[in-house]
């Protein structure tokens, strides 16, 4: 598990708690759940008005992975892919098959599966990126929906503030009340803004990285099993690798 986002949302959360106190504000003053329940409930409601029942389950499970997954190092394959290159080379593609048990890869697993079986290489290659395509897809469209969100969110926020200032002006025959009203009708633009830019952007700028990490990962994986079906030379292997790698991933002596 990655806690950068966790760790991102929580410390902006006290950051504008002690600023609030800071400035001999009341932190139970920004806690008002008419306006909190407007601009969530109304953001996630119209987020999913632009899409269909799909997106918004891809856009939970990518919620679900923002703050509880991670992506695993390209750069931890490597040593593997250049393993089984050289059991490939020594031994033929078959000799594989003993090894496909101590791989922890999936993806891995399956492209090794398609090539022990003798599958064209060129047919391997189309089979895995097809996946590759529809992991990007679905990534694009989970970060889609909270980028939609902290669109959406601020123009909600303002939605709830005029809603606020019409209770104020039914409410001018009483002095006493407005400064209280006001205060409450600006809660909901707090929300707003505060929801888009501590969460929601967030959120989905996060699902989009994990998924350019894992798809980054996949085809690492695509062109060790190229060079596995080639019977290329370990070594080159693993300076093919290296060369994918982003440069505080790579060997020292490869870098």
């Amino acid at each position: 598990m990655d806690p950068a986002t966790l760790i991102g949302v929580i410390g902006a959360l006290v950051f504008i708690v002690v600023a609030n106190v800071m400035e001999g504000g009341n932190p139970a003053s920004l806690i008002a759940i008419p306006a909190m329940l407007l601009v969530l409930g109304g953001t996630i409601m119209i987020s999913m008005a632009g899409g269909t029942l799909a997106d918004t389950k891809l856009a939970v499970r990518g919620l679900v992975k923002a703050f509880t997954g991670g992506a695993g190092s390209a750069g931890a394959l490597v040593p593997t892919l250049v393993s089984l290159a050289e059991k490939a080379r020594r031994e033929g593609l078959l000799a594989l098959e003993d090894a496909l048990g101590d791989v922890d890869e999936p993806f891995l697993s399956r492209g090794l599966t398609l090539a022990i079986d003798g599958t064209d290489p060129e047919e391997v290659r189309d089979i895995l990126e097809a996946e590759v395509v529809a992991v990007k897809a679905e990534a694009k469209q989970a970060a889609k929906f909270f980028n939609s969100a902290g669109a959406y969110a601020p123009t909600i926020g303002i939605i709830g503030t005029v809603m606020g200032l019409v209770h104020v002006l039914e409410n001018l025959a009483e002095p006493e009340k407005l400064g209280h009203l006001i205060a409450g009708a600006f809660i909901a633009t707090l929300w707003g803004v505060m929801s888009a830019n501590v969460f929601f952007l967030p959120v989905g700028t996060r699902i989009a990285r994990l998924g350019e990490l894992e798809t980054a990962r996949m085809e690492l994986i695509i062109e060790g099993i190229a060079a596995l079906q080639a019977g290329s030379n370990p070594r080159v292997v693993a300076q093919r690798l290296q060369s994918l790698l982003p440069a505080d991933q790579r060997e020292p002596e490869a870098a």
